[in-house]
Formats: C-alpha cells, sequence, structure tokens
C-alpha cells in the first residue's frame, strides 16, 4: 500500500496560472494538478478518525455545496455525498505546491476507490476545498470537506485578489502607500471557470486612485455576489494622509 501512495505523490505537478486579462489570473484544468486519491468509508466518529489519523490517513467528505448554503442542487444529488479517507502524505505534498490562500479557490481531480491499493474505482469527479480543518497546536491536516465541482454546476467561491504593478504605480513612486481595502472579492462561478487568484494591476494609479468591485475583470460567467459593486477593493493613499488617519503627528 505505501508503495501505491507513494508513487500516487511522487506524480505530484505543479500548475501554474496564466493571465487572461489585465486583471484576471484563473486557476488552470483541473486536469493539471495530481488527482486526490481516496478510500471510501462507512464509519464516523471521533474514534474512528483518531484511527485513521494514527493509520497516515486524513478522514474528508465530499457533498454538493448547496448542502451548506440551502440553494438548489443540481447533478450529484444529496445521495452522493461521500465519507472518504485520503493518505496524508499526498495531502500534504498537495498542500506544499499551492499557495494556503489559494487552496479553497483551486480545484482538484478526485478518485474514490473500494480500499487500499484497489484498482477499483467506486467514483470519481472534481473537487474544491471549502474547509481544511488542523490542529491548533501542531497545525496538522486533522480532517478535510470538499464540494463536488462538476462542470454545468455553479459554486461560491471567495477567490483571492492578488495585487501587481507596485513596482511601477506612479502613486507609490512619489511615496504613497497601497491600502489593500479587499483581500478577496466572493463570486458565484461556473465549476469549469473558477479562477484560483485574480490579479488586480496598480501599475497606472496615481494618489488618490481607486479601483473599484465592478472594475476588476474576471471572465464573463463569473457573477459578483455585492449588493454594492462600487466599493473599493484598493486605493493609493498619500503618506500624510496616512499618517493622519493613523494618529501619527
Amino acid at each position: 500500500m505505501s508503495r501505491w501512495w507513494g508513487a500516487a505523490a511522487g506524480r505530484l505537478r505543479t500548475a501554474v496560472s496564466n493571465s487572461r486579462s489585465l486583471y484576471l489570473s484563473s486557476s488552470p484544468p483541473a486536469a493539471a494538478y495530481h488527482t486526490i486519491q481516496a478510500i471510501a468509508r462507512e464509519c464516523t466518529g471521533s474514534k474512528v478518525s483518531a484511527r485513521d489519523r494514527a493509520q497516515g490517513r486524513i478522514p474528508a467528505v465530499v457533498f454538493a455545496q448547496q448542502l451548506l448554503t440551502g440553494g438548489k442542487i443540481s447533478g450529484r444529488s444529496v445521495s452522493r455525498k461521500r465519507l472518504l479517507t485520503t493518505e496524508r502524505k499526498q495531502i500534504q505534498a498537495i498542500l506544499k505546491s499551492v499557495e494556503p490562500e489559494f487552496i479553497c479557490s483551486t480545484t482538484f481531480p478526485l478518485q474514490i476507490r473500494a480500499g487500499s491499493g484497489s484498482s477499483v474505482l467506486l467514483e470519481s469527479g472534481t473537487v474544491l476545498p471549502l474547509k481544511i480543518h488542523r490542529d491548533e497546536a501542531t497545525g496538522k491536516v486533522l480532517n478535510l470537506v470538499f464540494a463536488w465541482a462538476d462542470e454545468g454546476s455553479e459554486l461560491k467561491v471567495d477567490v483571492p485578489l492578488v495585487f501587481k504593478g507596485e513596482d511601477v504605480c506612479p502613486g507609490l513612486k512619489k511615496g504613497g502607500y497601497l491600502n489593500r481595502i479587499r483581500p478577496s472579492l466572493k463570486f458565484l462561478c461556473p465549476a469549469e471557470h473558477i479562477p484560483s487568484k485574480i490579479e488586480v494591476d496598480v501599475s497606472n494609479l496615481d494618489i488618490g486612485d481607486r479601483i473599484l468591485m465592478h472594475d476588476v475583470e474576471v471572465h464573463p460567467s463569473l457573477k459578483l455576489l455585492s449588493k454594492n459593486e462600487t466599493m473599493p477593493v484598493c486605493k493609493i493613499v498619500a503618506a500624510k494622509l496616512e499618517r493622519a488617519e493613523s494618529g501619527e503627528v
């Protein structure tokens, strides 16, 4: 079994995101990442989970995101909720290959097998990590929560914002300060167009300039989930104004 999991973890490939436009950097196709290998489980409970962790496995669950949000479920039904265990070494390798802030906006292929080393494939699909529960003291991963991200379905995703162009920004060269107001934006995304991050270009901003939510360019299929799209995501603030707002003399 260790050889089977070791070979799986060893084939991990790192994907590179390509920018679609001035602001958007989308996630690469799911196949560009290593396929998560999981084993179906039937039993639950703290004792069962503790035993799995002691054996080098991480308990996991995958279901339709709408079960959490209360939305209409399409595609995979409630009955396709799956209780799983994953190999700790493989999950650690995947987490090391993706920056932490992008994990929950990156989709991965998933294969569910009948048992350790089994060639019997019970189910496969694409999933989006929703939560990674860690031990507060050690940082070790305790549990994983995934949502099915089948083609044709839509998911609500908090997509991180990455600001670029600071080295040539006119406002910053004049001594201004980049006020990052929003670290992320929430979108309703088709599963096949979930961006791992969105790049916001500040290279042309002067002091006092700002970029608003509706200024950020994304794939046309993405729907911004905000009641006020005129709120800024960032602003170039004069250094003196920054000190005044912070109460400094």
